[in-house]
Order: C-alpha cells, then sequence, then structure tokens
C-alpha cells in the first residue's frame, strides 16, 4: 500500500522491548518520531526521537505529545506498577481531538479496558498487534549460560513460534502509516516451530560454545519461580503457556510477510544479533 512519507507518529511503551521497535521501525521509513515517556531524561532513544513526557493514567498530559501526530501506537498498562489501564475512553476522546488517524494496541495477552474501547471506536482505523512468544524472553537464560554453559528450563519439548520482536516494530510501524489495515487483528508469529531445545541450539551456534540443556520438572521450576518472587498468578500463566501452550502461540501465520513485504526473522537471526549477550563470562 502507499503510505505518505513523513508523517508524524506518537509512540506510547516507547522505552520497552516492542516500544523501541516501533520507534527504530518508523525512524527507518523516514517517519518523525514522537516519544511518550515519564522521564524523557532516562529514555535513551535514538537521535532524531523527539521524547516528551506523559502518562497513559493521566490522559490529559498526553494533550502536547498528541499535537500535529497522525499515528498512535498504545500498549495496554501503564504506571509504575503495570496496571490495567482504565483511561481509554478519555485517550481516544483526546486523539479524535487531535486529528489521529491511525492507532496500534499491543495486546497484552489477555482482555483489557483500552483495547475493547478501540475495537469499539468506528472513528480510527485501527489495528490490534497480536504477537506470540517474544525471542527476547531468551535472554532470561542470559546470566546462567555466561556464568554455568547451561540453561535450566521444565516442558523443553514444547513448541514456540516465537516471533521477533523487530518484526512486531515493523508490523506495527505499516499499520499506523500504511492505508489497509483498520479493523484488522493480526497474529503475529516468526517462520517456524522450535522446542527449547532448538532455541539452545541455536544460542550455542552463535557464541561458538556449547550450551547444556537441563530439564526441570514442574514443581522446580515453580519453587525457583517463587523463590524469585513471582506472583501466583503470573506462575499460574506459565504453567499453562508452557505446559500446554495454546495452538495460537504454537502455529506459524504469514503476517510478518504479508504485511510488510519480507519473511519474519527467524532465531537464528536473533540469537547471531545477541551472541555477545551470551558469551562465557559476559556481564548480565
Amino acid at each position: 500500500m502507499t503510505q505518505n512519507k513523513n508523517q508524524k507518529i506518537l509512540v506510547t511503551g516507547a522505552t520497552g522491548t516492542v516500544g523501541r521497535q516501533v520507534v527504530a521501525e518508523l525512524l527507518d521509513r523516514g517517519h518523525q518520531v514522537r516519544a511518550l515517556t515519564r522521564d524523557p531524561s532516562k529514555a535513551g532513544l535514538p537521535a532524531g526521537v523527539e521524547a516528551v513526557r506523559g502518562d497513559l493514567t493521566d490522559p490529559d498530559s498526553l494533550v502536547p505529545a498528541l499535537e500535529g501526530v497522525t499515528g498512535l501506537h498504545l500498549i495496554t498498562f501503564g504506571g509504575a506498577y503495570f496496571a490495567p489501564l482504565e483511561t481509554g475512553p478519555r485517550i481516544l476522546e483526546l486523539a479524535r481531538a487531535a486529528g489521529v488517524r491511525r492507532i496500534t494496541v499491543l495486546h497484552g495477552g489477555g482482555p483489557s479496558l483500552l483495547e475493547d474501547a478501540v475495537r469499539a471506536d468506528g472513528g480510527f482505523d485501527w489495528t490490534v498487534l497480536m504477537p506470540v512468544e517474544f525471542m527476547s524472553n531468551a535472554l532470561e537464560w542470559a546470566p546462567g549460560v555466561t556464568a554455568a554453559d547451561e540453561v535450566r528450563e521444565p516442558f523443553t519439548g514444547r513448541l514456540s513460534a516465537m516471533v521477533h520482536e523487530g518484526d512486531i516494530g515493523a508490523v506495527a510501524a505499516v499499520a499506523l502509516t500504511e492505508e489497509g489495515h483498520g479493523g484488522r487483528e493480526y497474529v503475529i508469529t516468526g517462520p517456524e516451530l522450535l522446542t527449547v531445545g532448538d532455541k539452545v541450539a541455536a544460542l550455542a551456534a552463535a557464541r561458538g560454545r556449547e550450551i547444556a540443556l537441563v530439564e526441570l520438572t514442574e514443581e522446580e521450576a515453580v519453587e525457583r519461580w517463587r523463590a524469585s518472587g513471582m506472583p501466583e498468578d503470573v506462575i499460574g500463566f506459565l504453567r499453562v503457556a508452557y505446559g500446554d501452550t495454546p495452538e495460537v502461540g504454537r502455529t506459524v501465520v504469514g503476517t510478518v510477510e504479508q504485511v510488510t513485504g519480507r519473511p519474519a526473522r527467524t532465531f537464528a537471526q536473533w540469537a547471531a544479533e545477541h551472541a555477545g549477550t551470551f558469551a562465557a563470562g559476559a556481564a548480565v
């Protein structure tokens, strides 16, 4: 689809895993990027990004940030403790007044008031982004890999269609700047199904050093998660997501190539990009 060059897009959650990729993709495509953050001085965003102060839990703080933007990328949680946002209707009211045309929403893994508000609003070309497991989740293994050349995980045979976070950003950037994506729900996956063993092998190949895979029982995993201070609801989610992965999480779909025109990136590519993080003795 034809895009209008040099549009101005407001990215919320701009310092998060996906938000940074949305920012980078928009910059690469030649658009102006305004990034919302509670503390612009700590944002660490690329040159050329206009970092502005604002908080989604205080919608009126977005008024200056929304001025002159045509597209808005939203997350569904906010505040210091990542609580689900209840401010969706007011955010949309302000966006409409500012002349925003397109909105992308990063699905948070379950129902949310903000996403519901966007879906119900007929005043925007909205797109809901529904990525499966992020490849960046593998960064959780870095301390064990760098210190002991091992990964300790339960459910090692589970299948995942995990997606490169950069591909999520690419799909968002297209939906925010091109026609034809309004009213769409995009499940976003990588190009292949992988077991935990497949991922560990790819990381070992990328760093040029073997990594042992130690399979934990479910009970051992739960004990480890609790010891780390993980809340019980998160533990319950992981037991389901890992122990009985929903079909959507283990089914490859071609959204990335269909929307962006290029194939989805593989985990081997992700591993090569992050090989230094997994090098023996690397600081993590």
